[in-house]
C-alpha cells in the first residue's frame, strides 16, 4: 500500500520553515521547493519541506568567512 501524501498549506510550511511567505513563495518560483497547485489552493508535501530543510543544512566551516579570526592572548583563545 502507498505511503500516504500529508499536504501542508503554504502558511504551515512557512512557518515550519520559520520564513516569511514572501520568502517561501521565492524558494518555490526559483524551484528550491516543490509546491502543488490545486485550483486556487498551493499546497506542499510535508516529505518535499522536510527534504529541503535538510538540503540547506551548513555544513562545518562554511561560515568561517563570518566568523572573525581567534586571537591568542596570555596562553588564552580569544
Amino acid at each position: 500500500m502507498a505511503e500516504q501524501v500529508r499536504w501542508l498549506s503554504t502558511k504551515d510550511a512557512s512557518a515550519r520553515l520559520g520564513v516569511t511567505l514572501r520568502s517561501l513563495y521565492r524558494f518555490i518560483d526559483d524551484g528550491e521547493l516543490a509546491a502543488y497547485k490545486f485550483g486556487r489552493v498551493i499546497r506542499l508535501k510535508e516529505s518535499d519541506v522536510d527534504q529541503f530543510i535538510d538540503s540547506c543544512r551548513i555544513a562545518p566551516g562554511d561560515l568561517e568567512h563570518l566568523v572573525p579570526p581567534r586571537r591568542e592572548t596570555g596562553g588564552r583563545i580569544l
